[in-house]
């Protein structure tokens, strides 16, 4: 799953964290990478995919309209990304929802044994870019009368769900708002953190736990388990949370990034409109934006064709973790898709065909977590002072991140086929390729780089 960028990004960050990065750590982090074996570099041009389909039995599925050549300076960001050791970067750039003139570029392989670079098609696993779609639904049903923000979480859960845990400083969820679990300030134990479920799903066990399946409240009952980081809408900043040791400006806030706070809107979602939050997020998004290609599997572990391989670094071993139960990740991360389809739903969430005005307002709030993170949404300032609004996510193999204009009108989303930004600042580096204006300092050889 993932987190939110800094307010002000310096030259070398880039996850969604505090105003120090760009960046937003996703949801089930392997630890960090050790040695990896060299990786090929390559741009792929329309040309080029073309004479490598035949590398791979999954070969990628082109853009429904043509796919322009991007900015140099696009290009290098990615290969920053291999150098420093993805497998495999690829990003999709649109202006006004004009796939014809849509940009995609690619750097290293989407799969280390046959070399088959990333395609525009390809599908993967998007970790927490599933919030916000998660937290779109939500808000919807607030515009619609069915919720209120300050309603409590434990007033909307389905019957046999816990809403309470044990012992003195037991989590609550009758003193958590819907608000304060869109904006993570519920002070909720994130879940993945759990020393032992921890291990079975990123760490030494995952091979053995790869295909276990979860349900929802079984894993709120783990959450639940354990005491809350902060008491709701109080308390300092996480501080393993995505933002670092430090919250904005290094001061205590209520922001505490957890997998748990969407895990439980899944459930709201669920009985609140009878039906499972997958089935709402189709109705209410993935049919009327026509995201055809973005799917919530459920339990099932296979990515749909075409995909190339997601790879995680596990002790000193790279592990191919491709397949496995996405039910660990649920509400907060379960979501494919493709980096065409991220771009759709950004443009109709951001241009406001999916919210009302107020609720739009409501989404971009950051006001409840000191400028960290709004309701399912987040801005990241970047280094040459220009602000965009997204997210990021992260799971096993995968991380990806969509970043925009306040209107949806330009947005750019990229991805690697592994699951840590080893240098925060390369994707940061991405995000300015496209959204800051060149300078004299951002030059090709021979001539200036236009982004």
């Amino acid at each position: 799953m993932t987190m939110r960028p800094p307010r002000a990004a310096a030259a070398g960050a880039c996850r969604p964290a505090p105003p120090h990065t760009a960046g937003r750590r996703a949801v089930f982090r392997t630890p960090a990478f050790a040695a990896r074996p060299p990786v090929l570099a390559v741009q792929a041009t329309l040309t080029a995919l073309a004479l490598t389909a035949c590398t791979t039995a999954v070969p990628p599925a082109p853009l429904p309209l043509e796919v322009r050549e991007p900015p140099p300076t696009t290009v290098r960001a990615l290969h920053r990304l291999v150098a420093d050791g993805a497998p495999g970067a690829a990003s999709l750039i649109t202006h006004d929802g004009d796939f014809h003139a849509a940009r995609f570029s690619t750097a290293g392989v989407s799969d280390l044994r046959s070399g088959r670079p990333m395609g525009p098609g390809d599908h993967f696993r998007a970790g927490s870019l599933t919030k916000t779609v998660i937290a779109t639904v939500i808000l919807q049903l607030v515009a619609e009368g069915k919720l209120a923000l300050d309603d409590t979480a434990a007033g909307h859960l389905p019957a046999g769900v816990p809403s309470t845990g044990t012992g003195e400083k037991a989590s609550d969820l009758r003193r958590v708002t819907i608000r304060q679990l869109l904006s993570h300030t519920s002070g909720l134990f994130n879940y993945t953190e759990d020393p032992r479920l921890s291990r079975q799903l990123s760490g030494n066990g995952f091979g053995a736990h790869r295909y276990d399946s979860h349900t929802p409240a079984e894993l709120l009952r783990i959450a639940l388990s354990h005491p809350q980081v902060t008491a709701p809408g109080t308390g300092p900043h996480d501080q393993h949370g995505p933002h670092g040791p430090h919250g904005r400006g290094g001061g205590p806030f209520a922001y505490s990034y957890s997998n748990t706070n969407y895990l439980v809107l899944g459930l709201i979602i669920g009985e609140v409109t009878g039906h499972r939050y997958s089935e709402e997020v189709r109705r209410r998004v993935i049919t009327p934006v026509g995201l055809d290609e973005t799917t919530f599997p459920g339990t099932d572990p296979v990515l749909p064709a075409p995909h190339g391989r997601a790879y995680s670094r596990i002790g000193d071993r790279q592990v191919d973790t491709t397949s496995l139960d996405p039910s660990r990740a649920g509400a907060a991360g379960e979501m494919i898709t493709t980096l065409g389809d991220l771009n759709r739903f950004f443009a109709a969430l951001l241009g406001g065909k999916l919210l009302p005005p107020r609720q739009m307002t409501q989404l971009r709030n950051e006001k409840i977590s000191d400028g960290t993170y709004g309701l399912g949404l987040y801005a990241t300032e970047l280094p040459c002072g220009r602000t965009v609004w997204g997210h990021n996510g992260d799971i096993n193999g995968s991380y990806a991140q969509t970043a925009g204009t306040a209107d949806g009108r330009r947005l750019l989303s990229y991805r690697i086929n592994t699951d840590t930004l080893t240098k925060p600042g390369d994707g940061t580096a991405v995000l300015e390729a496209e959204f800051c204006p060149p300078t004299r300092s951002r030059k090709s050889p021979g001539r200036e780089v236009s982004g």
